[in-house]
C-alpha cells in the first residue's frame, strides 16, 4: 500500500463488454476477467489502493449483464480490500447502471482514498454536460492532500488510428480548461481498445487497454478489428510523478526464469 511504499496505485481496467449470454462474440467473458484481475495483483503480491473501469461496462443491448459485473466488481474489492469505481462508456445504459454500486444516485462524483480525490466522470454520450463542468469546478477549487486522478471513458486526446481519430470527448478543451492548473494528476480513459499515452496542457493522460480485446493497429485506414489479448494497466503516483504500465492477462511460456537474490539485485545497482 501507498503507506508503506510512497506509491498510490490503482488498478485501470477498460472496456469489459459483458453480454447476457456471459461471452462477447462466443468467446470472451467478461466478468470473468475482472475475476483474473483480482487473480492476477493476489500473485503477483500488487496491493492497490484503488480499482477504476472506465466504462462500456456491458455490451450495448446487454443491460442485463449489470448484475453479474456489479457482482464481480463487490468480490474484487473485498478480495482486494480496495474501493472498485466504476465509470460508464458509450455502451452503457444510463438507466439499467443504476444497479451498480455507487451509481444509484447518479454516475459521477468524488471519492477519497489514502488522501487522493477520484473523480469519475459520466462521457456516455461522448460529452461532459454542463452540469458535470460546473460540480467539477466547484470540486477541484479544494486541493486533495495526494492531488487528484480523473477518470472518464472518453479521452481528451485523439488515437493514432485513423478509423479512431475521431471517437475521443467531444467536449475535451472544456475539460481541460477546467483541469489545468488544479491538482489533478492523471487522467485515465478508455474506449479505443489500445493504450495511449500523452501529456496535454502539462496532464498526464493513460488510455488503458481493454479486457474484452486489443484494437489491431495495422487493420487499415478504413476499418477496425480486434483480437482476443485481454490487458489492464497499473498506474502508480509517487511524489516525483506517475506512470502507467500495460498488464497483459494472457501467459506465454518465458523465454527463461532465473531467480535473483537480493544480493545480485544491490549488486547490480551499484555497478
Amino acid at each position: 500500500m501507498s503507506r508503506d511504499t510512497g506509491r498510490f496505485t490503482v488498478l485501470h481496467l477498460s472496456d469489459v463488454h459483458a453480454t447476457d449470454s456471459g461471452l462477447l462474440y462466443d468467446a470472451v467473458d467478461g466478468v470473468g476477467r475482472i475475476e483474473r484481475v483480482g487473480d492476477y495483483a493476489r500473485a503477483t503480491g500488487i496491493t492497490p489502493e484503488a480499482v477504476v473501469i472506465t466504462g462500456d461496462l456491458i455490451e450495448r443491448g446487454h443491460a442485463g449483464a449489470y448484475a453479474a459485473v456489479g457482482a464481480a466488481c463487490r468480490r474484487l474489492e473485498d478480495r482486494l480490500g480496495v474501493p472498485v469505481l466504476t465509470v460508464l462508456g458509450n455502451h452503457d445504459d444510463p438507466i439499467a447502471a443504476r444497479a451498480l454500486p455507487g451509481h444509484e444516485a447518479g454516475h459521477f462524483g468524488a471519492h477519497r482514498v489514502d488522501g487522493t480525490r477520484i473523480i469519475r466522470l459520466d462521457s456516455h454520450r461522448r460529452t461532459l454536460d454542463e452540469t458535470q463542468l460546473a460540480w467539477l469546478t466547484e470540486e477541484l477549487a479544494t486541493p486533495a492532500e495526494g492531488g487528484t486522478i480523473v477518470a472518464l471513458h472518453h479521452a481528451p486526446i485523439a488515437s493514432p488510428l485513423p478509423t479512431l481519430r475521431r471517437q475521443g470527448l467531444a467536449n475535451a478543451d472544456a475539460l481541460l480548461d477546467v483541469l489545468v492548473g488544479s491538482d489533478v494528476r492523471a487522467i485515465l480513459a478508455g474506449h479505443y481498445h489500445h493504450s495511449l499515452s500523452a501529456s496535454i496542457r502539462g496532464i498526464p493522460v493513460f488510455v488503458g487497454p481493454s479486457l474484452a480485446y486489443h484494437q489491431v493497429m495495422n487493420a487499415g485506414p478504413d476499418a477496425v478489428a480486434g483480437h482476443d489479448s485481454p490487458m489492464f494497466s497499473l498506474v502508480q503516483l509517487t511524489s516525483d510523478g506517475v506512470s502507467a504500465s500495460t498488464i497483459a492477462l494472457t501467459s506465454p511460456e518465458p523465454l527463461f526464469t532465473q531467480p535473483i537474490s537480493s544480493t545480485a539485485q544491490k549488486a547490480t545497482h551499484v555497478s
